[in-house]
């Protein structure tokens, strides 16, 4: 009888070497946890040392303390990594004219040139291997714009791009690129927002979440880093081979709009 078994209910990365970015919490933690749980050796990779730890600890992994900000610790990560999933970020909220310069240029280091570097730096390895995934966490901000938002859009619309050459380019070499596109996720990065998106729409702190965050999904709740996480887990089935160039929204129905 022919197996009826789920691609995705065995160790079926195993063998595979994952390099997860801001891996200690939230989007990161969520990932690490699922793709260890699927057999891959994954590099924890973040800021926060104990965190890092305490992640690699609980998957099975290798805890890397890297700034990626710092184009030298960037190219000291690993470069054999079989999987890349391009997850670490920062938020600021403020309108354009008054955004600080020192933060926009920070998470472009962070959301646009560290991404390139780290696939730039594995690509060789998954060609050699004739195979490879990059899975870009980007964001429903990747295909939309929020207002207060300016570098976080710039970012994952550059991230957006960056996904697509390199689906291009690694076609002919066994290695897919997409990118997927959360709404709001219930993260520390999400909760942090709070009190400046309140400043910034000129309401009160309790509203946020009904009145900005959830405004134009038709699912009224925040994803969770799991459901992330097994979108992930998912482009790196051999059944999903196919799938590259593609952004995935996982939005609630933002984008339907």
């Amino acid at each position: 009888m022919e197996s009826t078994e789920s691609p995705l209910t065995h160790r079926f990365l195993a063998g595979r070497k994952a390099l997860v970015t801001g891996a200690a919490g939230g989007i990161g933690r969520a990932c690490a946890e699922a793709f260890a749980a699927a057999g891959a050796e994954v590099y924890v990779v973040d800021l926060v040392a104990e965190a890092a730890k305490d992640v690699a600890a609980a998957t099975g992994g290798t805890a890397i303390v890297a700034d990626l900000a710092d184009p030298d610790a960037v190219e000291s990560l690993p470069d054999d990594a079989d999987i890349v999933v391009n997850n670490a970020g920062l938020q600021h909220v403020a309108p354009v004219h008054a955004f600080p310069m020192d933060r926009f240029a920070l998470i472009q280091r962070v959301m646009v040139e560290a991404p390139f570097r780290i696939v730039r730096r594995t690509l060789p390895h998954m060609y050699a291997r004739e195979w490879g995934r990059v899975v870009n966490i980007s964001s429903v901000h990747g295909l939309r714009a929020s207002p207060y938002k300016s570098a976080y859009v710039m970012a994952k619309h550059a991230l957006e791009g960056l996904s697509k050459v390199v689906a291009l380019e690694g076609a002919a070499h066994g290695v897919t690129s997409n990118c997927l596109n959360p709404g709001y996720v219930r993260t520390p990065l999400v909760e942090d927002q709070i009190a400046d998106q309140a400043l910034a729409h000129d309401i009160p702190a309790g509203e946020v979440v009904e009145r900005v965050f959830l405004e134009r999904t038709a699912i009224k709740r925040l994803i969770e880093p799991a459901e992330v996480a097994g979108a992930a887990l998912w482009l790196c089935a051999e059944n999903t081979g196919y799938v590259t160039g593609s952004s995935l929204p996982l939005d609630g129905g933002w984008t339907a709009h």
